[in-house]
């Protein structure tokens, strides 16, 4: 009986010790498993939980805002991050800013704001947007997480905009093409000038409806506006770049879409579509400015008075206006602003030459300038087809106005010695 007792005891230790070797080899099992996981999850790259996309605003009513916007959206879903990196960034408020803009001298910054609050602006402005979501490869989104965190150093933040070349657009678009393996390689022949379009084509699409922005960019923009442009260049504007982008592909060892996929992330539920265009136009302003001058002089033939009241408001103000297309031709950076063949209708010489064409006009006495001006406008509207620049025809009944008070200085100098 002892001895079955002691066989029995020692079996059952024996059983015990050999249960405790398995929980303990299950444990280290389990232990080694949890701390490789670990150090895979350590090892692994960052990117892997990175988004990139690229954002396209609609046009806003404001005349900075006529064109869109282009913005880059990052999300880190380990960290917890979801920003915009948005290249249009400017003041109002900076120091001489009319003027420095003026002279082509405006600095723009790189910002960032939370996705959230950058949705929420453009709900509040009743803006769409549209997210193309980008095909980076891990090594890619490293490389455009640190550009872009390199271009948001207080030192780099800052850059030189320019309305054509480097603007809130180009930008983005160039910050995607330098982080990709290999080459981006868009649907069509980027570089071929033979596109029919023009920068002041582009313009005019996006300022349609909005007669007095278009009449203004068309009145500074110069003869250099109206060549054509590559496809490339036509990327100075957001909804450009949505497009080449939406079929462009990245080539390296294998082809590859650059955008995965598009989705509308602002919907603004417009229920009729806004008419932008003013009550009245610039064609209809300067058309009854021609009819009331033709009147008013005839009035002046009739009564034969000189009138020459109308001559100083008239000849001051296509002054001031030539001043100004004058003073960006010769000192601007804009590009695309010189030459300008307006300057033969708007120049600083009716302002120079001003007192002594008042001066002869009173006294009914021939003028040497009134002569040359009628000249000189005579032949602009003749050769008006074939001058190599694009005129807003509201230009037309302005240039006619100058025209017809040159005319009236000669017909009464004319009707007095005769």
């Amino acid at each position: 009986m002892v001895y079955k007792g002691i066989k029995k005891s020692s079996t059952f230790v024996r059983m015990k010790q050999k249960a405790s070797r398995i929980i303990y080899f299950l444990l280290i099992t389990f232990f080694s498993f949890l701390s490789i996981s670990s150090q895979a999850k350590e090892k692994r790259p960052i990117s892997d939980s990175i988004r990139f996309s690229l954002l396209t605003c609609a046009p806003g009513e404001e005349i900075y805002s006529l064109f869109g916007h282009t913005a880059i959206r990052y999300e880190n879903f380990t960290r917890g991050i979801d920003v915009v990196f948005n290249y249009g960034m400017f003041s109002f408020n900076t120091p001489n800013f009319i003027l420095r803009f003026a002279l082509g001298k405006t600095d723009y910054q790189l910002g960032v704001n939370s996705y959230e609050q950058f949705v929420f602006e453009y709900k509040y402005l009743e803006r769409d947007v549209w997210q193309q979501t980008l095909n980076l490869l891990p090594e890619e989104k490293e490389h455009l997480v640190r550009s872009l965190e390199e271009n948001y150093l207080p030192e780099n933040r800052t850059y030189r905009y320019n309305f054509f070349y480097d603007n809130c657009a180009t930008r983005p678009r160039d910050q995607i093409e330098k982080a990709v393996n290999g080459k981006l390689q868009y649907a069509d022949d980027m570089l071929n000038n033979n596109t029919g379009k023009s920068f002041r084509d582009i313009i005019h699409q996006y300022t349609k409806g909005h007669d007095w922005a278009k009449f203004g960019m068309d009145l500074c923009l110069g003869s250099k506006a109206d060549k054509p442009i590559n496809r490339r260049l036509m990327m100075f504007a957001p909804f450009y770049v949505k497009d080449f982008f939406q079929s462009a592909k990245i080539v390296d060892r294998q082809e590859r879409y650059l955008v995965l996929k598009t989705t509308k992330i602002v919907e603004v539920n417009n229920a009729k579509e806004e008419k932008h265009t003013s009550c009245i136009t610039p064609m209809q302003a300067s058309l009854s400015l021609f009819f009331f001058i033709t009147l008013i002089t005839l009035i002046g033939i009739y009564k034969k008075r000189t009138l020459w009241g109308v001559d100083l408001i008239l000849f001051a103000s296509a002054g001031l206006a030539g001043s100004i297309l004058s003073f960006l031709a010769l000192f601007s950076q804009h590009p695309a602003v010189s030459p300008n063949y307006l300057l033969f209708i708007f120049h600083p010489f009716h302002l120079l030459f001003l007192p002594w064409i008042i001066k002869r006009v009173k006294n009914r006495q021939k003028c040497l300038y009134m002569m040359l001006n009628l000249l000189v406008l005579t032949l602009f509207i003749l050769f008006w087809a074939v001058i190599p620049q694009r005129f807003n025809l509201a230009i037309l009944p302005l240039a006619l106005c100058l025209w017809i008070r040159s005319m009236n200085n000669l017909f009464i100098t004319f009707k007095k010695h005769k």
